[in-house]
């Protein structure tokens, strides 16, 4: 892989989560931290504005939260930056951004406890923002509608705490995974309603039936199959026409399933989030998982390849318990580094 350029912006404060704005102009770049102050007990969402000569990463405006944000992801609304977060008391807020003055202009927000009795869920964004899911250990999976000043939501599916959901992820407009303990996962159709219409369940080793599942993607081009991250260094994915085997690219179960041949573990510790790496052009046929990037607790950053050796792109002392890849310009990646940085890789 080529050299990769690595820049560190301290923030002195705990970073929860990091995301790109979606771009509106070429020259206007922005990224959304939540942070978190330990002294004040404060938290916050921040919009940073990215400036490439010189190199500057620089706040441009900020806005509390009630609690801790559990759940961070961005959209474009009505051709607007649109950010949603959930938070540890059970809120869930939609922040509305004004690309012209690059602030939040409005916010709307359902309170603690209108989707779930169980705070920290887990929320995605459908792509153009018009409705989000959200997932909780409660087991209840709720739709919510996005409106210019209102929200709608509606319960989908409640589990009655039978079973627990840690993530999601949209694959369509009325498609989208969940991923549970037990490195379970599950299939959900709009058009098929009564629960998930196909289910995975991590049984291919005993050493995974307390894991769980952090992080879930979905390639737009191979809808059929589930990427995710989790405890002990996994990764895997999930063929949907190949229900119950695992398809393992790293952790404690690599070398089982479909497939699969002995391949290096990157690490062994929770793999807080998973992403395709578009950035990556595979020469591999379509039977072969697409490269991804993973981010640990061990604070690993790296790349991984079916059938390859996976790339590091850094190894840091704390944990990097989250990342985003820029849609617009995918060879840029932005991390949150726990230690309170945030670190951006170009890579050449």
């Amino acid at each position: 892989m080529a050299a990769t350029a690595i820049h560190r912006f301290p923030q002195y404060q705990y970073v929860d989560a990091v995301r790109w704005l979606p771009q509106l102009s070429p020259l206007d770049r922005f990224a959304v931290l939540a942070l978190f102050d330990f002294d004040s007990d404060v938290s916050s969402i921040q919009i940073h504005s990215l400036t490439p000569n010189p190199f500057s990463f620089q706040p441009q405006f900020s806005w509390s939260l009630p609690s801790r944000i559990s759940s961070l992801k961005t959209s474009l609304f009505l051709r607007k930056p649109l950010i949603v977060a959930s938070t540890a008391a059970g809120s869930l807020h939609f922040l509305f951004a004004d690309p012209s003055d690059d602030s939040l202009n409005s916010e709307i927000s359902l309170p603690e406890g209108a989707l779930h009795s169980v705070p920290a869920s887990s929320v995605d964004l459908m792509d153009g923002g018009v409705e989000c899911v959200t997932a909780g250990e409660d087991g209840k999976v709720n739709l919510v509608g996005v409106g210019d000043s209102n929200l709608s939501y509606r319960r989908l599916y409640d589990s009655g705490g039978l079973v627990s959901y840690t993530a999601a992820r949209w694959a369509s407009t009325v498609e989208f995974a969940t991923g549970g303990y037990g490195f379970s996962l599950q299939w959900w159709d709009q058009r098929k309603p009564g629960g998930p219409v196909s289910n995975f369940k991590g049984n291919w080793d005993k050493k995974m039936s307390s894991g769980i599942v952090h992080s879930i993607d979905i390639h737009p081009s191979r809808k059929h199959t589930c990427l995710a991250g989790g405890s002990l260094g996994t990764v895997f994915a999930w063929d949907l026409r190949w229900q119950q085997q695992p398809i393992m690219l790293s952790g404690a179960g690599a070398g089982t399933g479909v497939g699969n041949s002995m391949v290096q573990s990157i690490s062994e510790s929770e793999v807080w989030e998973v992403q395709y790496d578009r950035c990556i052009k595979s020469n591999t046929s379509s039977t072969r998982i697409l490269p991804s990037m993973i981010c640990s607790e061990d604070g690993i950053l790296a790349v991984i390849e079916q059938g390859e050796e996976p790339v590091e792109l850094l190894a840091e002392a704390c944990a990097i318990n989250s990342f985003d890849i820029d849609r617009h310009n995918p060879s840029d990646v932005i991390c949150s580094l726990e230690w309170e940085a945030v670190a951006i890789l170009t890579r050449q």
